[in-house]
C-alpha cells in the first residue's frame, strides 16, 4: 500500500498532501533489508514515487541545474548550459524532426527541453507530465519565453498515453531521462507505439544500468540502489532489457549508441563531483561548486532553515538529503561504467501495423 493513499490536500501550486515528506518510506533506510516486495511495492505506487520526489526536487533541480533535468556530453571549453542544449539538439537531429511536425515530450519536466527543440527544428510539441506542479512551472516558463502557442503541457500518466491523446496522434515522441520512471519499460513504449502515427518516429535517452552491472555482486546492487532512492525511480533496469522492450512492441531500430561509451575527456557527471578545477567556463565555477563539500555544507543547512521557516514544504530537506545519495552513486556508476543516463535509441513505428 503507498504511504500516502490517504493524503489527498492539494497546494495552489500543485503539490499534494504529504506526498513529499513520504517520499522516502518507499525505501528501507538500510539496503540490507530491501527485498523484492519493496520493489513491488514502489512498481505499483511509481505515481506516487514520481509526484513524492519531484513535488520536493524540482525547486533544488532548478536551482542546481537549470530548465533541463538532464546529464549530457561535454567538449573542453563547452559551457555547461550550451552542452545540455547540443544534447537536446543531437536528439532531434538524429530523429530527423521537420518543421510543422506535432511531438509529443513525455516526461516533460518543466519544459526546458521542449522548448529547445521546439525553436531549434521549428515543431509544435505536447509535453507530458503527471506531476501538477511542474506542469504549472513550465507553462509560466514557456510564456515567458514567448512560445505558448508552440509548447503546450498537459498533466497526464506516460502509462495511459493512447487514453489521453487517441492512437495514431503524433508525428514523433520523444523521452529524455524520463521513461526509467515507469513501472515496465514495455508498458510505457507500448503506450508510446500506439500515439505515434504509422512510420512516426520515437527517440529516447534512457537511463540504465550496463552489461557491466551485475545485480548479484553487493557494491553493484548498492549503487543501483542509490539511483533508484536518490531520483525518484521505482526500479533500475539493464539495457539489454530496454533495447528489448523497443523491439517487443513492435518498433524498428534504426540507430541506437550509449553515448556515454564515447571516449570523452570530459565525463557526463563531471558537474556532481564538485571539483571546481573541471569547470570548463568561469560561468560554470558556481555549477559544480554547489556539490562541493562547501556547496552540500551551505546547501544542507540553508534547506533545513527555509525549511524550518516554512518557505518551502516539510519534507523537501529528507528529499534533498536524498540527491546528495544519487550523486554518490552515479557518480561511482559513472566512472565505473555501471550506468549510464544516455542510452540513446531512434525507432520507427512501422509504416503499416
Amino acid at each position: 500500500m503507498s504511504p500516502v493513499a490517504n493524503e489527498s490536500t492539494a497546494h495552489a501550486d500543485g503539490r499534494v498532501g504529504r506526498r513529499i515528506e513520504n517520499y522516502t518510506a518507499f525505501w528501507q533506510k538500510d539496503m540490507s533489508k530491501e527485498d523484492t516486495q519493496d520493489t513491488e511495492n514502489r512498481l505499483e505506487n511509481y505515481v506516487d514515487v514520481i509526484n513524492g520526489y519531484y513535488d520536493g526536487a524540482t525547486g533544488l533541480y532548478e536551482y542546481g541545474w537549470g530548465t533541463s533535468f538532464h546529464f549530457s556530453r561535454y567538449y573542453r571549453g563547452e559551457g555547461f548550459y550550451q552542452a545540455l542544449a547540443r544534447h537536446e539538439h543531437y536528439l532531434a537531429f538524429k530523429m530527423n524532426l521537420k518543421p510543422g511536425m506535432r511531438v509529443l515530450d513525455v516526461g516533460c519536466g518543466i519544459g526546458g527541453p521542449a522548448r529547445e527543440i521546439a525553436q531549434f527544428a521549428d515543431v509544435q510539441i505536447v509535453g507530458l507530465n503527471n506531476n501538477e506542479f511542474q506542469v504549472g512551472r513550465a507553462r509560466k516558463l514557456t510564456k515567458k519565453a514567448g512560445l505558448e502557442n508552440q509548447v503546450t503541457y498537459t498533466v497526464g500518466d506516460f502509462m495511459k498515453l493512447a487514453e489521453k491523446f487517441g492512437e495514431n496522434s503524433f508525428d514523433a515522441v520523444y523521452a529524455i531521462e524520463a521513461t526509467v520512471h515507469a513501472p515496465s519499460w514495455e508498458g510505457v513504449y507500448g503506450e508510446i507505439q500506439k500515439v505515434l502515427k504509422p512510420g512516426g518516429i520515437f527517440g529516447v535517452y534512457e537511463w540504465c544500468m550496463t552489461d557491466r552491472w551485475d545485480p548479484s555482486i553487493p557494491e553493484h546492487k548498492e549503487v543501483a540502489h542509490g539511483i533508484e532512492i536518490g531520483n525518484g525511480i521505482p526500479e533500475m533496469r539493464p539495457l539489454a532489457k530496454a533495447r528489448q522492450a523497443i523491439l517487443n512492441v513492435g518498433f524498428e531500430i534504426e540507430h541506437e549508441e550509449d553515448l556515454a561509451e564515447r571516449p570523452d575527456p570530459i565525463p557526463w557527471y563531471y558537474p556532481l563531483e564538485g571539483d571546481i578545477r573541471k569547470a570548463q567556463t568561469l560561468w560554470d565555477v558556481f555549477t559544480v561548486w554547489r556539490m562541493s563539500s562547501s556547496g552540500k555544507f551551505v546547501t544542507h543547512h540553508g534547506l533545513w532553515f527555509i525549511e524550518k521557516l516554512g518557505i518551502v514544504p516539510k519534507g523537501t530537506w529528507e528529499v534533498g538529503e536524498t540527491l546528495k545519495i544519487a550523486a554518490d552513486a552515479l557518480v561511482k556508476s559513472g566512472r565505473e561504467k555501471l550506468f549510464t543516463p544516455m542510452y540513446l535509441v531512434v525507432a520507427r513505428k512501422p509504416a503499416q501495423n
